[in-house]
C-alpha cells in the first residue's frame, strides 16, 4: 500500500477535487505506448497506401523543376524560383500523410486521459534531473513495468520481423532477377507490409499499458485519511466554526422568538412539555399566526415570559400538540384548526372583558381537534 512522506497509509480513494487539482497540473493518465502505437501503424498504413500516389507527384514535381530549360541557365533567379515551387508542390503532395500523423497523435494524446491544456506541468522541476530520485525510479515498481514493455516490444517486433523475413526469404532473394520497374513495387510491398504487421504486434503492449497508467495514476493521487480530512475541513469548513455558527444562530433564532412572545394573544400548553405561542391580528392576517414555541425548558421559558407579560395560558394538550406538530414558526395554523382556535381566541377575550368588569366569567368550550392532526 502507498504511503505519504509522513508514513501514513494512501487507503483512501482519490476526491473529486483531488482529481481536479491534479488535471489543473497536468497530472492525467497518459499511455506512450497507445500513442507509439496508434502513430506507427496508422502512419505505416497510410504511408504504403499513399507511396505511390506521392511517388508519382513527388518524381512530377522533380521532373518540372529539376531540369530547367536554356532560358533559365541565363537567369540569375530561375534556380531559385524552380525551388521554391518544388518545395512548395512537395509540401502540398505529403500534406496529407502529415496531415493524418497529427491527427492520429492528438487523438491518440487524449484519448485517455482527454484534453488537458495545463501550464504548470511545463515548468522546469530540478526534482526530475536529481541522481538520487532517477536512481530510485528507475528500481521502482514503475521502472521494472518500464523496463517489462520495453522488453516486451523488443521480443515482439523481433520475433515478427524474424518470422516475415523467414516467411518471405525466397521472394527476397528473387528480386534481384526481376526488371527494375517491377522490383522496386515488389519491394515496396515486401517493406511496407511487413512494416505494418510488425508496428500491430504493439497492440499487445498498448492493450496491457493503458489500464496500468489508469491504474498507476488512480494509485498515485490515492490519499491518506488525514488528508481527507483536511480536504474537508478546506471544502466544508471546519466542523467546530460550522457547529459553533449554527449553536450562534439557534440563540439568536431563540431570542427572537421569546421578544414575539410579549405580543401575543395566548399561550396554549400541554401543560409542561408543550407551549405554542398564538398572535391573531383580524385586519393583517388571514389566520392566527405561530409566534413561539418550544417543548420542556423552551416550553418554560415560553410559559414565564407569557406570564410576565400578562399573556393568557390555556391549558389544551391536545390543541397544544397539534399546533406544535403542524405549524412552522411565523406561519398560519392549518385549516383544520380554524375552529378550535377561533373558539380558544374568543373565550380569551371574553376573559379579558371579564377581568375588566365588561362580561360574566366564560368558560372555556370544547377546542376540537381533527383526527388526522391529533399527535
Amino acid at each position: 500500500m502507498a504511503e505519504n512522506q509522513d508514513g501514513q497509509e494512501k487507503s483512501e480513494e482519490p476526491s473529486g477535487k483531488r482529481l481536479d487539482d491534479a488535471r489543473k497540473k497536468g497530472q492525467i493518465p497518459r499511455s506512450r505506448e497507445l500513442n507509439s502505437m496508434a502513430l506507427t501503424l496508422i502512419g505505416g498504413v497510410a504511408l504504403v497506401l499513399m507511396t505511390q500516389h506521392m511517388g508519382e507527384g513527388l518524381w512530377d514535381v522533380m521532373r518540372h523543376n529539376l531540369s530547367p530549360d536554356r532560358a533559365d541557365l541565363f537567369e540569375t533567379m530561375a534556380i531559385i524560383r524552380h525551388l521554391s515551387e518544388a518545395a512548395r508542390d512537395a509540401a502540398w503532395m505529403l500534406a496529407p500523410f502529415f496531415l493524418i500523423c497529427v491527427v492520429v497523435a492528438v487523438a491518440a494524446s487524449v484519448a485517455l486521459g482527454g484534453f488537458n491544456l495545463s501550464f504548470e506541468a511545463a515548468k522546469p522541476k530540478f526534482s526530475k534531473i536529481d541522481p538520487l530520485k532517477g536512481a530510485k525510479r528507475l528500481f521502482s515498481a514503475k521502472g521494472l513495468v518500464e523496463l517489462f514493455k520495453s522488453l516486451a516490444k523488443f521480443v515482439l517486433v523481433g520475433s515478427a520481423a524474424v518470422w516475415l523475413i523467414w516467411g518471405q526469404l525466397d521472394q527476397i532473394l528473387g528480386l534481384g532477377s526481376l526488371e527494375l520497374g517491377v522490383a522496386m513495387s515488389r519491394l515496396h510491398d515486401i517493406v511496407g507490409w511487413s512494416f505494418v504487421i510488425m508496428a500491430a504486434t504493439l497492440i499487445l503492449v498498448a492493450v496491457l499499458d493503458v489500464p496500468f497508467q489508469l491504474y498507476d495514476h488512480k494509485k498515485q493521487l490515492k490519499m491518506t485519511k488525514q488528508e481527507v480530512k483536511e480536504e474537508r475541513k478546506q471544502t466544508d469548513g471546519n466542523p467546530e466554526v460550522k457547529g459553533r455558527i449554527r449553536s450562534l444562530q439557534r440563540e439568536m433564532a431563540f431570542r427572537r422568538m421569546m421578544q414575539e412572545v410579549p405580543e401575543a394573544d395566548v399561550i396554549v400548553t400541554n401543560p409542561t412539555h408543550y407551549a405554542v405561542a398564538l398572535r391573531y391580528d383580524q385586519e393583517k392576517m388571514r389566520a392566527p399566526k405561530l409566534v413561539a414555541k418550544g417543548v420542556d425548558l423552551v416550553a418554560k421559558n415560553i410559559r414565564k415570559v407569557g406570564r410576565e407579560a400578562g399573556v393568557e395560558i390555556i391549558e389544551s394538550p391536545m390543541l397544544a400538540r397539534a399546533i406544535y406538530h403542524s405549524t412552522e414558526l411565523g406561519h398560519g395554523i392549518p385549516q383544520g384548526l380554524y375552529l378550535a382556535v377561533a373558539k380558544l381566541l374568543a373565550y380569551v377575550f371574553q376573559l379579558r372583558a371579564y377581568r375588566n368588569g365588561d362580561a360574566d366569567m366564560p368558560t372555556l368550550p370544547d377546542l376540537p381537534v381533527p383526527e388526522d392532526l391529533r399527535k
